[in-house]
């Protein structure tokens, strides 16, 4: 994917503030908008999503996904006890 870039700087400047905020940050840019005001210049930028996997603690383990357990932790996950949390609010 190709970084979008708006502003009133050159093409090979702007180039050059997307190379220096890329390897400041170690993340890739989605966008950026590069502000020119005589000494000033405003960066306005945005990364590109990173994939997340959520880890839960299920029955003592961390996991991502329950795709690899055997039949007897999938039955143990089953039949625990779920507990929910009272806010204390009353639903109308």
């Amino acid at each position: 994917m190709n970084t979008i870039i708006t502003g009133n700087a050159d093409a090979k400047e702007a180039a050059l503030y997307v190379d220096y905020i890329e390897n400041k940050y170690n993340r890739k840019l989605k966008s950026l908008d590069v502000k020119i005001d005589g000494e000033y210049v405003d960066l306005d930028y945005k990364f590109q999503a990173e994939p997340f996997e959520r880890i839960r603690r299920i029955t003592g383990y961390l996991v991502g996904t329950m795709d690899k357990w055997n039949d007897g932790k999938t039955a143990e996950e089953r039949d625990r006890v779920k507990h929910s949390i009272d806010t204390g609010l009353e639903v109308l």
